[in-house]
């Protein structure tokens, strides 16, 4: 993935004004005609689909403009005075000035726009006539950036945010997608506020929460391509517009950004009041995930894009944004769209089917959101699963109508409800929504007809995952089934008119309605379900392209492992803006596989999930909220930071006059009419059409020398890296590149596993404290060493295929059961057993008698003979022999004292020889017994 930077060194403006003024001259000096003025740009509409106001005028004056207007480099210029912002296009042959005023009052922000069209030795010679009149005070050139974010103002003067690091993503119909890597936040007016601020300062804290979310992580943009909008609504708007241009004389109008996903609208709302076409110099940029891999079919390409766009309007962290607010708007909104197009042509049009008609590219839009009730969780207990209180009771639902109509709005009709929460619960948490959103549900669709209403399906996911009797990736799939026959996909394709028809063309086909999918995070289940829609939706969408026979696409397959992964992703993601953590259960752990593993990945992920929920969430919620404009800066008003709540900041007003709906007529009616598809496009032919499609070879192929590692085509991910690495080393076998074919192990019967128990009895085999690796016996070896489970499992598959006993491979849960019901253990450890069993039975049981035995301990023996021979060399001293015999002889005399004790003697003089008895045996075993009367004849002490 290549990563754009440019230096600001090199040489400087007046260098560069010099060598042009040379060129010039010698152009001159060689009889060629001088260049004309800067003329006035032409009042074109300043979208990212300029190319049919082209096409429109195509057909009534000619030439037209062959090469993109859209400006993707932004050179910032600063004088004492002034901001200078030169726009340029893609291959630098027109040129823009934006002229920032930085003396203006403060809270005032001042924005010119040149209406001249500059080519590069125009604006050279303007930058040098700039820097010639500013040689007192200075003229620099402060930074290269990749576009303008916008503006934003706390307590002082303004900023500008800037994107000066960007990267390559995706890339659809010629058009290239870039993710935000960096930005740059700079102070736009001059005295004190034209520094940072301190950090202790108001306006110091409120820039260090403003810059706390940061931009360098999931934040998207196109140059050229709106991605706020779906494929289905861009291609029907752009060709409708196209189609009623040449005719009508209508301009084609701007194009329609989704506010919904735009999310730094409040950015752009300064820039909005000053510049005639904001879009020209801000880009709007998305926030989600945008992710594109390659499928390879015997080489031909595949390209598959799947685009998620988070909402902006009640948008926030996952305890403090629950439910639905009273504007219609719930939490955790996404819209998620997997585009599937067949790479032989490129570009969205066709020679065929017109401008716009390419049939190539396909789409299918899923959402999620939470529960539109009025319901949050009270997260002051520090609890992982705080109780689930339902705040307001409304009869009419009336913010569910709301939402729903707002669904009828951008997707029609039907609009199928997936709602997957627990149904049985032993303290009811999730349930108590259960009971009130198929109540909400059956509310609102008692006064729709039938056709449009709600279709609700409600099914305990959590409880099915558990069930022994229940499969569920197999009832995911039927659910899925069941929403595309209902909705469909978009294909596009030609206008379903008579002619097109009989000339055998494509014709396209919409998508009618969309599936919502939710849980009670919209996270977990609602990734692993949406999934399942999508892996169902890609089977429909390769058999719409031609590439596969039948409409479904198989586990284990190159083409589902790249989807599965894509969406991975695409979960992992969702999960990090909204709960804090990755995926706490993943696809791979609702199809029951590698749950050994998965186990300790799910519990971190939970516990990361509970501590930024506990810790994290509120610092997370104010930078949201100034970021996006919920929270305005208001001297007069409560700081940011000593709010108790933000319940004020997302909902209506209740001082201020609101207009309510009818609690029974609650949608729009215009919602609910279908799509209408657009009417046919014009053929433009011969040499208007290699000018009008001028624009997608400029913007794709650029004629720059540069490496395999910085073009996109060649580092996008690929199906073929899913290949098994040995598939070009198999002998005598035909090679499969396929990537629709099944790669799963194949199970092993038993009795082909009791035939390696029976060859591997005899060698060795595993034993029982590593019952947990595997049961076949003729991989022990290599286990024993590894000890690890996927080694062993990938030796054993090599072993089994070398030894051609069978083309399968064993499954680890068969491998276990099978080992639990039969254990082995080798022969070392069979008579380690064995010795162990025997040591007690070889022993003699002995009893203490009154009398003394002077034969020896077996292992005494060996002890003393050990002892003697260390200082047989030196010979023992006289005293210690003493003391020696003076150890054996005092258990002997014990045992006389106790059979005088037996005998019947005086009682008195029985316990004093007794504890004198004692005493000295006790002395002599402490080896200082006895020395003084050994050597000097004294008393004992």
């Amino acid at each position: 993935m290549e990563a754009e930077t440019i230096a600001n060194d090199g040489p400087t403006e007046a260098q560069k004004l010099r060598a042009e003024q040379t060129a010039e001259a010698a152009v001159e000096d060689s009889g060629n005609p001088p260049v004309p003025a800067p003329a006035p740009a032409p009042q074109d509409s300043g979208n990212t689909f300029r190319l049919f106001e082209d096409v429109a005028q195509a057909h009534d004056t000619m030439p037209i403009v062959s090469v993109s207007k859209a400006m993707v480099r932004f050179t910032l210029y600063e004088t004492r005075t002034r901001f200078y912002v030169v726009g340029a296009n893609a291959d630098d042959t027109i040129f823009r000035v934006l002229k920032i005023d930085r003396t203006v009052d403060v809270g005032e922000l001042s924005l010119t726009e040149d209406d001249a069209v500059y080519n590069r030795r125009q604006v050279l010679a303007l930058l040098g006539t700039i820097e010639d009149g500013n040689k007192s005070t200075g003229f620099t050139k402060l930074l290269v950036a990749w576009g303008i974010v916008g503006f934003i103002r706390f307590t002082a003067g303004y900023y500008m945010s800037l994107i000066t690091k960007r990267s390559i993503v995706a890339l659809i119909g010629g058009h290239y997608v870039y993710h935000v890597d960096e930005t740059q936040l700079l102070p736009i007016t001059t005295g004190p506020t034209s520094r940072l601020p301190d950090r202790n300062s108001e306006e110091g804290r409120y820039l260090s929460i403003f810059q706390s979310l940061d931009l360098g992580k999931t934040f998207y943009f196109s140059y050229t391509y709106d991605i706020t909008n779906t494929l289905q609504n861009n291609i029907i708007r752009t060709r409708a517009a196209a189609a009623a241009g040449p005719h009508t004389k209508v301009k084609t109008p701007k194009p329609i950004f989704n506010e919904m996903f735009v999310w730094n609208d409040h950015l752009l709302q300064g820039a909005r009041t000053c510049l005639k076409d904001t879009t020209d110099w801000c880009l709007p940029i998305i926030h989600g995930f945008i992710d594109q891999a390659k499928l390879s079919v015997f080489g031909r390409a595949v390209y598959i894009t799947l685009i998620a766009r988070r909402s902006h309007f009640f948008a926030g962290a996952r305890f403090l944004k629950r439910g639905v607010n009273d504007k219609g708007y719930v939490a955790n909104e996404v819209e998620t769209e997997q585009i599937v197009s067949d790479m032989l042509t490129m570009s969205f049009h066709s020679g065929k089917e017109g401008m716009w008609g390419n049939p190539r590219y396909t789409s299918y839009v899923q959402h999620r959101g939470s529960i539109p009730l009025n319901w949050s969780q009270d997260v002051t207990n520090m609890s992982p699963k705080p109780p689930i209180e339902i705040n307001v009771v409304d009869p009419f639902y009336s913010a569910a109508a709301l939402h729903f109509d707002d669904m009828f709005r951008r997707y029609g009709a039907p609009c199928v409800v997936l709602n997957l929460v627990k149904e049985r619960e032993r303290t009811p948490r999730e349930s108590l929504l259960l009971t009130e959103f198929t109540a909400c549900i059956e509310y609102l669709n008692q006064f729709l007809e039938e056709g449009r209403k709600i279709q609700y399906i409600a099914w305990d996911m959590s409880r099915a995952s558990k069930s022994r009797d229940q499969e569920v990736i197999l009832t995911l799939e039927c659910i899925a089934e069941q929403v595309l026959e209902e909705t469909g996909f978009f294909h596009n394709g030609g206008s379903p008119t008579p002619e097109a028809r009989a000339a055998g063309q494509r014709i396209m086909k919409l998508q009618h309605g969309v599936v919502r999918t939710n849980c009670i995070d919209c996270l977990d289940r609602t990734n692993a379900a949406q999934f399942m829609i999508g892996k169902r939706a890609l089977g429909h969408q390769l058999h719409a392209l031609g590439i596969i026979d039948e409409p479904f696409v198989a586990f284990d397959t190159d083409a589902v492992n790249l989807l599965t992964e894509m969406f991975h992703d695409h979960g992992d993601t969702i999960a990090l803006q909204y709960g804090g953590s990755h995926l706490v259960n993943t696809v791979e752990g609702y199809r029951k596989i590698n749950q050994w593993s998965s186990h300790s990945r799910d519990m971190i992920e939970a516990v990361r999930r509970f501590y930024s929920n506990s810790f994290v969430d509120a610092t997370r919620q104010e930078a949201i909220n100034l970021f996006l404009g919920n929270f305005r800066v208001n001297k007069d008003k409560t700081k940011l930071w000593d709010l108790t709540n933000d319940y004020h900041l997302h909902h209506h007003d209740p001082r201020l006059p609101r207009t309510r709906r009818d609690y029974q007529m609650w949608w729009t009616p215009n919602n609910l009419k279908d799509c209408e598809e657009p009417p046919a496009m014009p053929k433009v032919k011969g040499r208007v059409e290699e000018k009008v499609l001028a624009d997608h070879w400029t913007n794709v192929y650029k004629p720059v020398i540069s490496s395999f590692q910085r073009v996109f085509a060649y580092n996008v991910n690929s199906s073929l890296r899913y290949l098994p690495p040995d598939v070009m080393q198999k002998e005598g076998r035909e090679m499969d590149m396929s990537p629709f074919k099944i790669r799963a192990r194949e199970v092993v019967q038993p009795k082909e596993i009791e035939k390696q128990k029976e060859k591997a009895s005899k060698e060795k085999s595993f034993s029982l404290h590593r019952w947990l690796i595997h049961a076949d016996p003729s991989i022990s070896a290599v286990t024993e060493k590894t000890g690890s489970f996927h080694d062993s499992e990938r030796s054993s598959e090599k072993e089994i295929k070398d030894e051609g006993k069978h083309e399968g491979k064993v499954t680890a849960i068969e491998n276990i059961l099978h080992t639990c019901s039969q254990p082995t253990v080798n022969e070392q450890e069979m008579q380690e057993y064995e010795r162990y069993i025997s040591y007690p039975q070889a022993q003699t049981i002995t009893a203490v008698i009154a009398t003394s035995s002077n034969k020896p301990h077996p292992e005494f023996t060996p002890y003393v003979d050990m002892a003697t021979a260390k200082v047989e060399s030196h010979g023992p001293k006289e005293e210690d022999l003493a003391v020696f015999q003076r150890y054996l002889d005092v258990p002997q005399e014990a045992m006389k004292m106790k059979s005088n004790l037996v005998s019947g003697i005086d009682s008195e003089e029985m316990v004093k020889k007794k504890y004198t008895a004692y005493q000295s045996w006790l002395k002599g075993r402490g080896m200082t017994v006895g020395r003084a009367a050994v050597k000097g004849g004294g008393k004992e002490t």
